[in-house]
């Protein structure tokens, strides 16, 4: 792969699309929330079962870790497998009220990477979300929409591989991750998502250069 491909990449897309200032939350908690909802479902399912969880003010580490399930899982069912949904959320909240999510997001970028990964219903990107847009921590997340944009310029990769491409590419700085990550979801939401491909700015990229 030619040396820079997706710092170029970076710079089309925010040409193109300008900053996005992600995550939309109000609080570090929120975002872990948010991650774990998210899977498997639209933002705006997630964005209603966030409100419904605000109502009842079990937007917070605490009443979360002790909110009664049935409730729960009432607030979070548009979100898909709310039952399951509604366990992990109990299970991360119940965690971060034992060890404190300060003293958790205070880790070292790999060893709090390697906690969440630990617990129940955390995989790469939810574990990396967190670090990213919750611990303000250094970690590139790596979705779906990433690996088929990717795919598109000739450059593919499983999960890690992929995150140490962009790690190895760019420089090691929070803003940019999350600045990027979001640049390619929404950037992939207006053409990707919508076949249009033929409009695509990155259609002349491809691992040979630019």
């Amino acid at each position: 792969m030619k040396v820079g491909i997706l710092c170029r990449v970076y710079d089309l897309l925010l040409d193109e699309l300008g900053p996005q200032h992600w995550w939309p939350a109000d609080t570090a908690f929120e975002v872990v929330v948010g991650a774990m909802l998210t899977q498997q479902t639209k933002w705006t399912n997630v964005e209603k079962a966030i409100e419904g969880l605000k109502e009842n003010d079990l937007l917070e580490v605490d009443p979360l870790s002790r909110a009664d399930p049935g409730l729960l899982e009432e607030l979070v069912r548009c979100c898909g497998f709310y039952r399951q949904k509604a366990s992990r959320l109990k299970g991360i909240a119940g965690f971060f009220a034992e060890h404190g999510m300060e003293n958790v997001f205070s880790m070292p970028v790999d060893e709090l990477r390697r906690t969440l990964l630990s617990l129940k219903g955390v995989g790469n990107e939810t574990a990396d979300s967190i670090v990213l847009y919750a611990a303000e921590k250094p970690k590139f997340v790596i979705d779906a929409y990433t690996t088929r944009m990717m795919k598109c310029i000739g450059i593919e990769g499983d999960y890690m591989q992929l995150q140490g491409m962009f790690e190895e590419q760019l420089p090691k700085d929070v803003g940019i991750y999350k600045e990027y990550h979001a640049l390619i979801v929404e950037y992939s939401k207006a053409y990707c998502g919508r076949n249009r491909c033929n409009e695509c700015i990155l259609k002349d990229l491809n691992e040979n250069g630019y």
